[in-house]
């Protein structure tokens, strides 16, 4: 515990504060319900969470048609329990313009560099593109833009996803104008130290490839995708244009704002989507479409339209939940209903995306069955209330085992610490291992743990004690109890553990918790009863304190009431004994 530095158990919404919301799955069809897409639809609602800004939020599926959802306190409890559960929306939209969002630049110094004139064939600082120079904001792009991701064939007809040009590749201008190809007069003498640099807005404006339309404008503008709570913000009517940010960032680390088309084609019209390898070209992963008898038609039709087109309004953006997930380039129609995108992609990333793709056509939705909102200042005082209730169920048992036990109590005391340990260890561990959190059912589990090990302890203590009534000495009155103690401890710890076995698969939620704090706590008492309390008595009944029988060690033998041990009798003589015989 300690070398992995996870030294505390993660603390469950109802003990640490936040809200849980459970959600079931429902559908017209029973078969839908399957693995494969419960784990689909779990890692879209993931995906929604953790864009809203929410941090170590829990999505997780339990049972055959439930997820669960966790959202710490910290977080935007009541907008995620607003929008998780809801059906998600996928689209293909036409796009119309797409800019880097929240660019910034440092400030000038006072000397301007060789290179910054405002003359056209300007220098780019390092790193950028030479030929990705931003054109201005008059819907033509830039006829010198270099080769990116967006030119590469999508089963010949369909490229990976565009990029934007690489703010640093627009550093040599300091303003708007050099796009055009005319210097900014100021930018030719030595500026004013206090010169303010150009604003993010400026800079978005400047790198915007493609026209926005004019209700549009104000809204592209100002919108600012690196924050959190803007991108998943965004709404839009399916039938009319939209803005929208990127799922992820680009390549330079920006986000992208788009602006889009009204939806040319819906989710719900891909019929398939599957991340396969390109045995092909070679060109590794790529993610194969099929859509249904009005997907197919759309589709041709929107990627015919869009062949036409030049960069980057001769790409379509595939948006889910309002956030763009790839936008790539059609390079030609593509009728048939089938095609496939490449662009690179390693394996997690293309069975992500086919995993968006797909989620368009499932018919699953969710219902919220249960929702708890824990206030952190009450899960303080339940998680308070958990350890006194444990406290004194612990002081009880010892102080029970002291009176009745005397000295044998203390291993019994000694055998609680010990698993005590052992089960705050394993629940550290786990908590930092696969997530495990400690809920109150987790606790209220623990609590029943402490009867359960105390009373592996009392059945041994009672099978010595039973061998020394029968006027066993002590050593051999340990070596003979342990079988038949042994036996009997097993039986009890395995219809422990199969109750707690069977009542983990067939519950959901916090009872899971329970099952699982005590299953783990009986495998735990059957580690200690073997290699713990075992050894100590062994070690102990050597001991003259014990093997004397001393009132306090809790085996004296006249406390016990045990028999006199047999005298033998006296010999009888050969002769008596064969009149007996006679």
């Amino acid at each position: 515990m300690f070398g992995t530095g996870n030294t505390k158990p993660r603390l469950g919404i109802d003990l640490a504060g936040g809200t849980s919301i459970t959600l079931t799955a429902k559908s017209t069809d029973p078969k839908a319900i399957t693995k494969s897409n419960m784990d689909i639809a779990t890692g879209i609602i993931e995906r929604r969470v953790n864009g809203m800004g929410v941090s170590e939020a829990e999505v997780q599926t339990q049972g055959d048609n439930t997820i669960i959802v966790n959202i710490p306190k910290g977080g935007n409890q009541q907008n995620a329990a607003d929008q998780v559960g809801t059906t998600a929306k996928l689209f293909f939209r036409p796009v119309l313009a797409v800019a880097p969002s929240g660019v910034t630049v440092p400030a000038p110094t006072g000397t301007p560099s060789a290179g910054a004139t405002g003359t056209p064939g300007a220098t780019p600082p390092a790193g950028a593109t030479p030929s990705a120079t931003a054109p201005a904001a008059t819907g033509t792009p830039s006829a010198t833009a270099s080769a990116t991701k967006q030119g590469r064939t999508v089963g010949e007809a369909l490229a990976a996803e565009g990029t934007t040009p690489s703010p640093a590749a627009t550093g040599a201008s300091a303003a708007p104008s050099a796009a055009t190809g005319s210097a900014a007069p100021a930018a030719t003498g030595t500026p004013s130290a206090a010169a303010t640099p150009p604003s993010a807005a400026d800079l978005s404006a400047a790198m915007t490839q493609g026209t926005v339309p004019p209700e549009l404008s104000a809204a592209f503008a100002t919108l600012d995708c690196s924050k959190p709570e803007v991108r998943v913000a965004q709404t839009g009517a399916e039938d009319k244009a939209v803005v929208a940010c990127s799922q992820k960032p680009g390549k330079g680390g920006y986000y992208e704002k788009l602006a889009l088309g009204p939806a040319a084609v819906k989710g719900s019209d891909v019929s398939k989507a599957q991340a396969t390898i390109d045995t092909q070209t070679g060109q590794g992963w790529q993610v194969q479409l099929q859509f249904n008898g009005t997907g197919t038609d759309a589709f041709s039709k929107i990627t015919g339209q869009l062949a036409t087109q030049a960069p980057p309004t001769n790409q379509f953006a595939i948006v889910l939940d309002n956030q763009v997930v790839s936008h790539p380039q059609v390079n030609g129609p593509i009728p048939g209903g089938t095609a496939v995108i490449t662009g690179g992609f390693t394996q997690a990333e293309a069975q992500d995306l086919s995993n968006v793709l797909g989620y368009g056509a499932l018919p699953l939705e969710f219902a919220k069955s249960d929702i708890t909102t824990v206030s952190p200042a009450l899960g303080s005082d339940q998680l308070k209330a958990g350890l006194i209730a444990g406290a004194i169920g612990m002081l009880l048992v010892v102080v029970y085992s002291l009176i009745y036990y005397r000295g044998l109590g203390l291993v019994s005391i000694a055998g609680l610490l010990v698993s005590a340990a052992l089960t705050y260890s394993i629940m550290s561990l786990l908590g930092g291992g696969i997530g495990f959190a400690l809920n109150l059912p987790a606790v209220c589990g623990a609590i029943v743990a402490i009867g359960i090990t105390a009373d592996s302890f009392i059945v041994y203590f009672e099978r010595i004690r039973d061998e020394v009534r029968e006027g066993a000495p002590l050593r051999p009155a340990v070596q003979r109890a342990w079988p038949r103690a042994r036996r009997t401890i097993l039986v009890s710890d395995f219809v422990s553990f199969l109750c707690a076995a069977v009542l983990y698969v067939v519950s959901v939620g916090k009872v899971q918790g329970f099952a699982f704090t005590l299953g783990l706590t009986t495998a735990l008492d059957v580690v200690v009863i073997f290699l713990f309390t075992k050894p100590l008595i062994t070690l102990l009944a050597r001991r003259k304190f014990f093997l004397d029988g001393h009132p306090w060690s809790g085996l004296d033998p006249k406390r016990l009431g045990a028999r006199p041990p047999l005298r033998s009798s006296r010999r009888r003589s050969p002769s008596s004994a064969a009149v007996k015989e006679a």
